[in-house]
């Protein structure tokens, strides 16, 4: 009999991450354990009308459950953690992240009602967990936008795997501790066999500024307009930006609001796990609000992207229910638009602007994702073997993969991989052997994957074109008209405007009805082909229009 020969390789399986901004989830495989690296989703582009978000394709994972040991969290960042609740209905698998990013995580679960099902463990930064019998992993102190942001060192069989998660590095953090450079070279000098790296900021060069820097510029405005209302917009996971309007606040005897779902479950998770310092006394209710005067009160809310259901769009367009933009407002934007939103955040600056809202978007934000020269440090430090790029779009990859040959990197040891495609690794190789079933599943409303291309592209269609209905009643057995046809538009012409092109289409029916006999025509599917047909090609010739067309047959 001849014997399977073993694979003693590790294989890394990329499911999201890679050429794309979020979805980040990647699988480490050793024989008969398989490690699952963060677990996040993204927002629809604008071609997936209807769609709430974006999860990866994880029938890989789903046919080889047995193996899985765990899901590992690098941070508590929506793009790593926001597709667990919907992947945990097929796999079920134990939760290891630090204590913010298990908190984050528990209250998705308790929406979900899968808080009692799932299994979490905190563990602590510097602490290292057995993970099968393969698999240890070491939880890195880092820096990001989000506190308890870790760095893994994953040490397998075959050598150890540093993966960076999403990080920055600041050496004077408003939280927690700097990012644990001593550990990364201890790591480095005992020989790291493979560099899993950020690359979403490659393409900027320096160093990012401390988010402290942020905290001078939030405390400058609140003294220049101590006379005003302040409002605040910024991501609901910067805990430590929240942080520091806190403490402006409290220096400047103001109370604070809290607007929008997300930025009110974020401020009470971080308060009860003891990630934010809130004074006695200092938050108020929304609806509150009012009641104080203008140098009394500050809010901090969502909608730094120009969503269009968070809190300062919709007080922007004055449709929030407690608060109303006044001129002389001063509104904070502590953030920079994330590329493919500028429109809408510039609708809101517009809309703000108009109301005699003063904006502020001067030196309001700072980067969690490393520069050129803090990547360079951790390459450095690091000295892997083999670099592998992730968390980037191509370009980001492609530079992050020059930028580490500039320093010295041999091109065969870099691997830019694309989503789906198995990546194996010892000593003595690195390389692309083959892929694994992979894509994107689009999730609207409580349908997870019962939206596709072809659902899409319908709905696509009927955005562009309209639709057009002709219901006909037709008499059984001879398929003559009864009554009808009548044409219903949506989205394609306001009938009452065009009733002559709707007269033309009905006689165009009643012809192609009339002719059902010499044609031999009897099966309502056949009927239904020659009218959408016909009506097509009227249309088209009458308008250069192509809308969707829906036939409906009744029987009498």
């Amino acid at each position: 009999m001849v014997r399977k020969k073993e694979n003693n390789n590790l294989r890394v399986i990329s499911l999201g991450g890679m050429g794309e901004i979020g979805k980040n989830i990647t699988v480490f495989e050793y024989k008969e354990d398989i490690i699952i690296v963060d677990c996040g989703l993204t927002f629809p582009s604008d071609d997936m009308p209807g769609i709430d978000i974006v999860i990866p394709d994880t029938t890989y994972l789903k046919n080889n459950i047995d193996k899985i040991r765990g899901i590992i969290l690098t941070h508590g960042h929506e793009d790593h953690i926001g597709a667990i609740p919907y992947i945990l209905r097929d796999i079920n698998v134990p939760i290891y992240g630090t204590k913010l990013t298990i908190g984050l995580v528990e209250n998705k679960l308790r929406e979900h009602d899968m808080l009692k099902t799932t299994e979490r463990y905190n563990v602590l930064q510097g602490e290292t967990i057995k993970l099968g019998e393969y698999f240890k992993v070491e939880f890195i102190s880092s820096n990001h936008s989000i506190a308890d942001a870790v760095m893994l060192a994953i040490f397998s069989p075959v050598g150890t795997i540093i993966h960076t998660g999403d990080f920055k590095l600041d050496y004077t953090p408003v939280r927690g501790k700097i990012l644990d450079l001593h550990r990364l070279a201890q790591l480095g000098q005992k020989g790291v066999l493979a560099l899993f790296a950020d690359s979403t900021n490659v393409e900027r060069t320096g160093y990012n500024q401390s988010e402290r820097t942020v905290g001078k510029t939030i405390d400058g405005v609140f003294e220049m307009y101590n006379d005003r209302r302040i409002m605040v917009a910024t991501f609901a996971s910067n805990i430590d930006r929240v942080q520091q309007v806190i403490h402006a606040a409290q220096k400047y005897k103001r109370k604070v609001a809290v607007l929008g779902r997300s930025m009110v479950n974020v401020v009470r998770i971080a308060s009860e796990l003891g990630y934010l310092d809130i004074p006695p006394n200092t938050l108020i209710d929304a609806k509150e609000f009012r009641r104080y005067k203008d140098n009394e009160v500050v809010t901090i809310m969502t909608g730094s992207q120009g969503e269009p259901m968070a809190a300062l769009s919709r007080i922007a367009i004055s449709e929030h229910k407690q608060i109303d933009i006044k001129p002389g407002d001063v509104v904070i934007l502590s953030s920079t638009p994330i590329p493919g939103n500028e429109k809408t955040v510039f609708k809101v600056v517009n809309e703000l602007v108009k109301k005699g809202t003063i904006v502020i978007r001067e030196d309001t934000h700072v980067s969690g994702h490393a520069t050129q020269e803090e990547l360079k440090l951790v390459h450095a430090l690091v000295k892997p073997k083999y670099f592998i790029p992730v968390h980037g779009e191509y370009r980001h990859l492609q530079m992050h993969v020059e930028l580490a040959i500039g320093l010295g990197m041999e091109k065969s040891n870099t691997q830019i991989l694309s989503i789906g495609e198995v990546l194996e690794l010892n000593r003595q190789k690195c390389k692309i052997t083959g892929t694994v079933p992979s894509g994107q599943i689009l999730v609207d409303g409580l349908g997870v994957g019962d939206v596709g291309n072809i659902v899409l592209r319908d709905r696509k269609l009927l955005s562009q074109d309209g639709l057009v209905i002709v219901v006909m009643t037709l008499e059984k057995g001879s398929n003559m008209l009864v009554s009808g046809p009548d044409i219903i538009s949506r989205g394609f012409v306001y009938i009452r405007e065009s009733e002559q092109l709707m007269a033309e289409a009905k006689k165009e029916i009643e012809t192609v009805l009339s002719s059902l006999d010499s044609k031999k025509v009897k099966e309502w599917s056949q009927i239904k082909v020659l009218v959408r047909d016909e009506l097509k090609r009227f249309i088209w010739n009458k308008t250069k229009r192509n809308p969707m067309i829906l036939p409906i047959i009744m029987e009498v």
